[in-house]
């Protein structure tokens, strides 16, 4: 339940935008686009190459590319992190993580309990925030004082009971509750206390895009915010017999590549997309988004819907399931670099008939609050989204100020992240390291895969850049992680020389044994299977 000062704090909020008046223009606009419906599409741990309308030639993706086609599409998306909680926590506030303090995934150790974890590392984690700020007005919150009725399914992971979808403003809450990955995993039965067992072997995916077709249809006389929030294609990595033997082949007469990885920083990396069982689960995602799309268009709101995809951290190349490649980007989620925070982002806002088909100005998660807010005609509230700013301008043609983004993760990644603030402006990108306080500065005009560190080439513009992280990270009391005094280096060589001895041959081992045409994970093929053949 919203807690009594948050309660009303939104009552006044919503005095004072009834008072506002509408913003100069709104009186000409469309009735019909006076309170515009909103579906947002949320993956889970999709990478940036994983869609075919972004550039992947192996798996197919054709209902999430009609959201491309048809909308605009920022060529430089961001997530607000490397990894999911915190980036959640940005789109539901409009604040980068270090302002909001949800810094890294929820139930992820820090301080000395980070050595439980078996963890020999240079520096202690920071601590950080444990759920949604209950001071925060969440976007929700603000859809639902203006008269929409709000909608959420999947995917939560903003906290425990008490953090729930319902206690920051949605009506409706299925499937959505503490834990981050599907348990009980992609087939039912699930283990989800928020999400019933109806069927033997359904598809998660399609029942979370299920229940919100069927919100859409209850709801289609009123303004409504559905936010389809995707467990895929976070792993467990699974799926059916029928759309691993499609991608199986489809690898097959592409031709197998020898490799599948290679060494980076900390992890070996996968460098192919070729994952049969990966490329099943993005497949049964995007049907998924195509029940949606198709509900959407058979009950005419096509023309006053909003419909927003995007993901929450970069696709897993390394550590975990170890299932994608975000190739020619370096890295994946957990990391610093641009594979591991670049994201598919799309918005479409139907009745801009005019709007750029691609925009190139770098955004961000924290931008989706404002966007919204702004296209659906209710005043924007800076002090809440002090981060985010309203990308409607250039929707309609129009143009932003230059201005810096940043990214604050005082924490390892369990895919081989290391603990860095970033700071990006104009074609500038720079990594402050914390183990070390070294940065690399690259030009990502000329050099978007971040292979060419530039800072002694650029001194005076490194300096700049870092001098503006660090003023910011102080005047939001950003936490640092800790000097470990435990770390012991010889212990620290070795088990590097294990991921590379070790590690890497049984990763090489595995792939091939998913592209193997006797590949057969269990009898039931993760409970998609019912009957017999």
């Amino acid at each position: 339940m919203v807690n009594k000062n948050k309660g009303i704090v939104l009552y006044f909020l919503l005095i004072a935008i009834s008072f506002s008046g509408c913003k100069e223009g709104e009186g000409e606009a469309k009735t019909e686009n006076a309170k515009p419906n909103v579906i947002f599409i949320l993956a889970d741990d999709l990478g940036i190459k994983d869609l075919s309308c972004t550039g992947s030639k192996f798996y197919e993706t054709p209902n999430i590319d009609r959201i491309a086609s048809t909308g605009t599409v920022f060529t430089q998306g961001y997530a607000a992190s490397q990894v999911c909680s915190p980036s959640r926590a940005s789109i539901m506030t409009g604040k980068f993580t270090a302002r909001h303090g949800i810094t890294d995934w929820i139930g992820a150790k820090s301080g000395v309990a980070w050595r439980t974890n078996g963890k020999n590392s240079k520096l202690l984690p920071a601590d950080y925030v444990h759920r949604l700020p209950g001071r925060d007005s969440t976007l929700a919150e603000m859809m639902k004082a203006n008269g929409y009725t709000t909608f959420f399914a999947g995917k939560w992971h903003l906290g425990d009971e008490g953090s729930y979808p319902e206690d920051h403003g949605f009506d409706i809450n299925i499937g959505g509750w503490d834990v981050g990955s599907p348990k009980g995993g992609y087939f039912s039965p699930w283990k989800n206390p928020r999400l019933e067992n109806k069927v033997k072997g359904e598809n998660l995916s399609k029942r979370l895009a299920a229940e919100t077709a069927s919100f859409m249809e209850q709801s289609k006389d009123q303004p409504f915010f559905a936010f389809l929030s995707f467990y895929a294609v976070h792993g467990p990595i699974q799926t059916t017999r029928e759309k691993w033997k499609k991608y199986r082949d489809k690898a097959d007469a592409i031709g197998i590549q020898e490799s599948g990885y290679e060494m980076e920083r900390v992890l070996p990396i996968r460098t192919v997309q070729d994952n049969p069982i990966y490329a099943g689960l993005v497949e049964s995602m995007d049907d998924a988004v195509g029940l949606v799309l198709d509900k959407l268009a058979a009950l005419g709101l096509e023309e006053n819907t909003i419909v927003i995809f995007t993901s929450d951290n970069g696709g897993v190349a390394s550590g975990d399931a170890f299932s994608t490649s975000n190739r020619p980007l370096r890295g994946g989620k957990g990391y610093q670099w641009e594979g591991g925070i670049r994201e598919p982002f799309f918005i479409k806002a139907p009745w801009l008939k005019d709007s750029r088909k691609t925009v190139d100005y770098p955004v961000t998660g924290a931008d989706f609050y404002p966007t919204i807010l702004d296209l659906a005609n209710i005043r924007l509230l800076p002090e809440q989204h002090a981060d985010g700013i309203s990308l409607a301008p250039l929707l309609k043609n129009e143009s932003l100020n230059e201005r810096s983004l940043f990214w604050h993760y005082p924490h390892y990644g369990n895919q081989g992240g290391e603990p860095a603030s970033i700071i990006r402006r104009s074609v500038w990108k720079l990594i402050h390291y914390w183990e070390d306080d070294r940065n690399e500065l690259y030009n990502l005009e000329k050099d978007p895969e971040e292979q060419v560190e530039v800072s002694a080439d650029y001194p005076e513009i490194a300096t700049q850049m870092y001098d503006e992280l660090e003023t910011y990270l102080n005047s939001v009391n950003a936490k640092r992680p800790e000097k470990d005094p435990a770390y012991d280096e010889t212990l620290a060589k070795q088990m590097h020389q294990d991921k590379i001895d070790k590690l890497w041959p049984r990763l090489e081992a595995q792939r091939k044994r998913f592209l193997s045409q006797e590949f057969e994970p269990n009898a039931d093929w993760w409970g998609s299977k019912i009957t017999e053949d």
